[in-house]
């Protein structure tokens, strides 16, 4: 059974258009086969007592429990109708070992960053430390350094966009869960769904060839 049969009454539920577009676009970009392949050898097994749902059918309700931000008890109802997570206390630059991979050329950040150019120089070496600087002090205003800052915004404001789907689009504005582990979880597996939202039209390109 296809995804959009499957999932039909959902856009009923969610009273809105572009539910069902949305989910015909990804039910096209989202490669099922290989995702349950990596999933199927984790997957709980039958056993003696109740089966478990089927890989592939766990794996579109997860989905799309991220799309439309169900709670769980509101994707039972739609279908029955029918990227390092840290505490709040935190600071980010605090995890910037994490973010890097070593082989970046250029690091951005907001001023939250800012002062960690011995972290940049140890973790990516030949990246280019491109975090905003402090330029307001207690009597003067460093016009070169804000200038600077303006620049380096225009191609962070790039990253923005991601958010924007993250948030208004799938409506990640707050966690669901108790404990990091699951936020992570969730946070991880909706911004791999914010990747294939925003390069959509290209994969469909593709397909269509």
């Amino acid at each position: 059974m296809s995804f959009l049969t499957r999932y039909a009454a959902v856009k009923n539920y969610l009273g809105h258009h572009t539910s069902s577009e949305l989910l015909e676009e990804m039910n096209q970009v989202v490669p099922w086969r290989e995702l349950c392949a990596l999933i199927e050898p984790h997957y709980p097994k039958a056993g003696s007592g109740r089966p478990p749902i089927g890989v592939e059918r766990m794996l579109r309700t997860y989905f799309l429990q991220q799309w439309f931000n169900l709670s769980d008890p509101g994707v039972e109802e739609a279908l029955y109708d029918s990227a390092v997570a840290t505490p709040a206390n935190v600071a980010d630059s605090a995890v910037l070992p994490e973010l890097l991979h070593g082989e970046q050329t250029r690091v951005w950040g907001d001023g939250a960053y800012q002062g960690q150019s011995a972290v940049i120089q140890q973790c990516a070496p030949r990246a280019r430390d491109c975090t905003q600087r402090r330029c307001r002090y207690k009597d003067r205003v460093d016009e070169v350094e804000r200038a600077k800052n303006r620049n380096k915004s225009r191609v962070r404001s790039k990253v923005e966009h991601v958010f924007g789907v993250l948030k208004l689009k799938l409506g990640f504005v707050k966690v669901r869960y108790r404990g990091l582990k699951k936020n992570a979880h969730r946070l991880f597996a909706t911004c791999a769904l914010v990747n294939l939202f925003m390069v959509r039209k290209k994969l469909l390109r593709w397909a269509a060839v």
